[in-house]
């Protein structure tokens, strides 16, 4: 077991290594195409057992990786020597009666630039789901109260204006609340967000001036502009077609993203106005991937293993120049 750990441990420092820090080169400028990837390796495996299944994905300035193991209830750090330390467990529900999933479920990670994290927590009960915070030291406390009946999945981070956004899968909702927390509102309430048999509205960034959602059921990506008093601009459609669209993130000042399909267990490179380019598959080691973190040239695939049951893990792949 140790000499597993020690190796583990260092793939995971040979991968932080090779991040680079500055803005990913090959998506620099607006309007920029796809760029190959390579070197994609699973540098971490995670036990099945303990429920160390990660959900979303935030990468620190240093290089290390904070990660939601969803139904742990856990936000955990990875170190760039592979080793796992829980920053916080979330308090069981008494009576989990999570809409969809009936289990507690720890969802969306954001990252301010002071270091605080905030995250989602389902438990289908009114005293514990909704966003929480939780400082560098160590103060963890609900901030946002949400309803019981929804289903918050991802989040997304709008710092200059003191903002939450969270893509609600049952509702059909995307919530905006205030960082300091306080009431949540209901930003945009739509058709296009809603779920279709499953999940809806999953995946959410702010990117470019807008709100930016996947809608995992209906396979679409969707685009809602944030006017300058605040407000949701027209919702459109931006991408569709796709297979099972979970959380993503933007390369570069363009509208490039990388997308993990949680179904197939692939990543996608895509762009509205261009067809999808698979560049990763379940060959690469991707099981059920459900979010992207980013850092330089450098991308970090977490897969929760919700489907397969099989070798939840983390994988890390580059972007050529």
């Amino acid at each position: 077991m140790h000499r597993y750990r020690a190796v583990v441990g260092g793939v995971v420092a040979l991968a932080f290594a090779m991040a680079g820090a500055g803005p990913t080169s090959a998506f620099a400028t607006a309007g920029a195409g796809p760029a190959p990837v390579f070197g994609a390796r699973v540098v971490a495996h995670f036990d099945l057992s303990k429920k160390q299944q990660p959900e979303n994905i935030v990468v620190e300035p240093d290089g290390a990786l904070d990660l939601s193991f969803a139904p742990a209830r856990q936000v955990v750090r990875l170190g760039r020597g592979g080793e796992i330390r829980v920053l916080a467990t979330l308090q069981a529900p008494a009576a989990p009666a999570t809409p969809v999933l009936g289990v507690p479920f720890l969802t969306g990670l954001v990252r301010t630039s002071d270091g605080t994290l905030y995250f989602g927590y389902n438990t289908g009960t009114a005293d514990l789901t909704g966003l929480w915070r939780l400082t560098r030291g160590g103060d963890l406390r609900r901030i946002v109260a949400l309803p019981p009946d929804g289903l918050s999945n991802g989040l997304a981070l709008d710092e200059r204006a003191g903002e939450l956004y969270v893509a609600d899968s049952v509702l059909g909702t995307v919530w905006r609340a205030p960082l300091g927390g306080g009431s949540p509102v209901a930003w945009v309430s739509d058709p296009a967000l809603r779920p279709a048999g499953f999940l809806g509205a999953d995946g959410i960034k702010v990117h470019n001036g807008a709100v930016w959602v996947s809608n995992l059921d209906k396979g679409t990506i969707l685009r809602i502009p944030i006017r300058s008093d605040g407000t949701a601009g027209t919702l459109r459609t931006v991408i569709s077609g796709l297979t099972g669209p979970d959380d993503f993130n933007f390369v570069g000042r363009g509208d490039w993203m990388l997308l993990a399909l949680v179904l197939p267990s692939e990543v996608a490179l895509v762009a509205p106005g261009h067809a999808p380019t698979i560049v990763l598959t379940a060959q690469d080691g991707l099981s059920n991937p459900d979010s992207i973190g980013i850092r330089g040239d450098t991308f970090y695939v977490p897969s929760g293993a919700f489907l397969t049951m099989k070798d939840p893990n983390l994988l890390v792949a580059h972007l050529r120049d």
